[in-house]
């Protein structure tokens, strides 16, 4: 049977209200040592010990209730004023069991929620974000945001139990089983959170608007409308941004500053930067339409600072080819746009500065070492061996860093390996470039710009000296400190740009037969025999090439596929899934073939000779990857497609490599976060043009 349990002091109280005990054993004690000492002494110590003894347990008896009493009493009332001060406390509070039920809330509460002081429903029935999910139940303490009747509130709930608060206001222990309370703040962030935002959005956003086609366009329209065509093009570019509250500075005559609020930043991304495809709308007898690339700059710690971002967001867009807008957001960078071809430049000024500039710096240092990408292709390997020859020509020491030989250039190397005139260090390893690289060594890069994707990575930490050299659009992820960077993205491939830089790094200059095969073969390739991305440029490379030696017959012969490839590519094609009516995904066997990644891509191309298909894309597994080759012809951006895949490319030759995936699943990841989006952006209100993807979709 249980004993029953009763109201009894507690804490110091309990330790204050026990001395006359404590005073008894002690006297007990005295009586002991004087008896010890002298016993009549010690009888009468006893006499006075024991009547004291009697007169305590009396008066304990007597007044220890009252007592009690007293103390009970002012224990109330220090509980109902804490109580009161709580029920009227300014802040909002109330209290609530484990289940989140409330058990009591203050006047303030009552005021803020409309409820009165005997609501007892769950908290979730007023706020849904405090639902067990949010409670503390394993935390102390937690803090939520949520949002009621238009005001912000932070909701602060913490743990509590009921032996914690005996402990902390109780002068009397209470004989019950403590359960946890949880205790729930309310503060207003309200007007807080409105002056941030409008600290927010009156921030300072620096841009720069650049004409991609100036001269072009000019050259298109009659001179006597050239001033207005101008005038029409400034016109619309200043009214745009004076609607957003901006201001425009122009620079030059095809260059603008603009100076916006946060606030308009926000309403040009809503609206996918409109001006793209405003400015095209400019016509006076044009026959070309304007277009232009719009770089931001935003949340930099200072103006300089934005102005910078703009800076470097301008010159993605330029290098991604332009009609489109890049914002660059301290490390985050969002694209717009980007849904036509860039122009082909019909000057050849820019190709000669950097032909004069890039000999310049080989001439100023004793080794050059030229590298292009990962698995190495034609094109890469072609432009090596061009960067190679106009090094040579300076009677400087040059090397070409392979990795492994895939059977794409295979056939290729070895018609150097072959040649006695060719010096045996012409082709070096990743290990021999790290010990050939230093601070004197010009590094020059060739069909890419990304360092990551580099042949051999570690010799660009190596160098001061670092030239790229390439015909990808840029990404985020780029080379840094180049002292020389050529980046066209309107060039076919990077032979061609090679070839073109050769024409002016030196007079008279002329190629073996070998070299001028190897360029026209990277162009050929990048082309699918002059079919895609082939300007006016491609051909005067090639017919530079044919006058150099490069034999056409001798490249075709180089390009004949086996038995074992023939098959594989047909195979791709024959198992093709048409996806959503446009779109071919195939997988590409790969057993039994040297070089699979570039069957894949012919069978990518090939898949494109089919009537209705936008895009295709095909699969092929390699060495522990999957690579993904991604065609298009006119109205799909694959660039934009691969880049959310981590790769790149162009707007219709692209690609990407996974890791960590089956086929399968690299089918599916294509099909659910890509082109399934790309089907659906068709029927999205935010893009331009139908079937076309923007970045702002993703």
């Amino acid at each position: 049977m249980n004993k029953k349990k009763r109201v009894k002091h507690s804490g110091k109280l309990k330790s204050y209200m026990q001395w006359p005990v404590v005073l008894a054993l002690l006297l007990i004690l005295l009586d002991i040592l004087v008896f010890a000492v002298d016993i009549k002494a010690g009888f009468l110590v006893f006499c006075f010990t024991v009547a004291y003894c009697v007169l305590m347990f009396i008066l304990m008896l007597r007044y220890r209730p009252s007592i009690l009493r007293e103390m009970i009493a002012f224990a109330s009332r220090y509980a109902q004023i804490q109580k009161g001060m709580l029920k009227n406390f300014a802040i909002p509070y109330a209290v609530l069991d484990t289940d989140g039920k409330v058990l009591w809330l203050n006047d303030a509460f009552c005021d803020v929620t409309g409820k009165d002081s005997r609501y007892r429903k769950n908290i979730a029935n007023l706020f849904p974000e405090l639902n067990a999910s949010t409670l503390p139940c394993k935390k102390d303490e937690t803090t939520v945001q949520i949002f009621y009747n238009g005001n912000d509130y932070q909701a602060h709930m913490q743990k509590l139990s009921m032996g914690d608060l005996n402990e902390e206001v109780s002068i009397v222990e209470v004989p019950q089983e403590g359960n946890y309370l949880i205790a729930l703040y309310l503060f207003d962030n309200t007007e807080l959170n409105y002056y941030i935002r409008q600290n927010q959005e009156q921030k300072m956003v620096a841009g720069l608007i650049y004409l991609d086609n100036y001269d072009e366009v000019l050259e298109s329209v009659e001179e006597v409308r050239r001033s207005l065509l101008l005038a029409l093009i400034d016109r619309k570019i200043s009214k745009y941004v004076a609607n957003l509250d901006g201001i425009t500075k122009k620079l030059e005559k095809d260059k603008y500053f603009v100076v916006l609020k946060y606030k308009s930043l926000e309403e040009l991304e809503a609206t996918r930067f409109s001006l793209l495809e405003e400015v095209k709308t400019v016509n006076i007898g044009n026959e070309m339409k304007v277009t232009l690339s719009i770089g931001i700059g935003v949340n930099g710690s200072t103006y300089a600072q934005n102005y910078e971002f703009s800076r470097i967001a301008i010159e993605l867009a330029l290098g991604r080819g332009g009609d489109q807008a890049v914002v660059k957001d301290n490390d985050k960078i969002s694209y717009y746009g980007g849904k036509s071809q860039q122009m082909e430049k019909s000057t050849r000024v820019k190709a000669r500065v950097k032909a004069h500039a890039l000999r310049e710096f080989i001439g100023s240092h004793e080794d050059v070492v030229i590298m292009g990408h990962q698995i190495t292709d034609i094109d890469s390997f072609g432009a090596a061996v061009g960067v190679w020859r106009a090094a040579r020509i300076l009677d400087k020491k040059a090397h070409i860093v392979l990795g492994d030989i895939n059977g794409s250039i295979r056939q290729w190397v070895n018609l150097f390996l072959n040649d006695k005139e060719y010096p045996e260090d012409m082709f070096v390893t990743h290990e021999q470039a790290k010990r050939i690289v230093d601070h004197d060594t010009v590094v020059v890069v060739v069909d890419t710009n990304r360092p990551s994707m580099t042949e051999c990575s570690e010799i660009l930490n190596q160098t001061k000296t670092i030239v790229v050299l390439d015909h990808h659009r840029q990404s985020s992820e780029v080379i840094k400190n180049a002292v020389l960077s050529y980046i066209e993205p309107y060039a076919s491939s990077a032979c061609e740009m090679i070839a073109e830089i050769l024409q002016y790094f030196a007079d008279d200059i002329r190629l073996k037969g070998k070299e001028a095969d190897c360029i026209y073969a990277g162009i050929i390739i990048d082309t699918n025999n002059f079919v895609a991305k082939t300007g006016v440029r491609t051909f005067e490379a090639a017919a530079f090439l044919r006058r150099c030696g490069a034999d056409v017959t001798r490249v075709r012969k180089m390009f004949r596929n086996d038995m074992s490839s023939y098959k594989a590519r047909a195979e791709a094609v024959r198992h093709a899934e048409v996806f959503e009516q446009y779109y071919a995904i195939s997988c590409c066997p790969s057993e039994n073939l040297e070089s699979p990644t570039v069957v894949g891509a012919q069978a990518a191309n090939e898949l494109l000779n089919i009537v209705g298909i936008k895009a295709s894309f095909v699969l092929t597994e390699y060495k522990g990857r999957i690579h993904i080759s991604a065609r298009a012809i006119d109205e799909v951006n694959v660039q934009i497609i691969m880049e959310r895949l981590g790769g790149g490319g162009h707007l219709n030759i692209a690609g990407a490599q996974l890791d960590g995936v089956t086929l399968e699943e690299a089918k599916d990841k294509l099909k659910n976060r890509t082109v399934q989006f790309l089907v659906c952006s068709r029927y999205c209100c935010c893009c331009h043009h139908h079937s076309t993807l923007t970045p702002a979709c993703f």
